[in-house]
């Protein structure tokens, strides 16, 4: 007997995890920002989450887009005092990229980083 072949689809809220995750452990990122749309959408997919009896993944400050067979991602942050924007911000895009490629297989086209805040009090 044939099994048919099934498609496995990773939905946004699990590449926004894998993302969230991976950028967060990235030396000199304080912290991911939602912005006021991020709030809103987090607060959609959790209430969607917990609604379901799912415990909600962490993924504030982080949009996904799916196009084709591709996924582009946006990350918001705030960066210790200590970091080169420049060099935190490509670690952050190389450690998203290779996290949820093999996290979920997803082919990341782009990782956009957007420096929104730098804790001046923080090392």
């Amino acid at each position: 007997m044939t099994v048919p072949a099934a498609e496995l689809v990773v939905g946004e809220p699990v590449i926004a995890g894998v993302a969230a995750r991976a950028a967060a452990r990235v030396p000199g990122v304080a912290r991911l920002e939602p912005g006021v749309l991020g709030l809103v959408g987090q607060l959609v997919r959790s209430g969607r989450q917990l609604w379901s009896g799912q415990e909600p993944a962490p993924s504030a400050g982080v949009r996904v887009r799916r196009a084709g067979g591709v996924v582009d991602i946006q990350i918001n942050l705030a960066l210790s005092a200590s970091g080169n924007v420049a060099e935190v911000g490509r670690a952050v895009q190389r450690a998203v990229a290779e996290a949820v490629t093999e996290a979920t297989g997803a082919e990341v086209d782009s990782v956009r980083v957007y420096v929104v805040d730098i804790e001046t009090g923080r090392p």
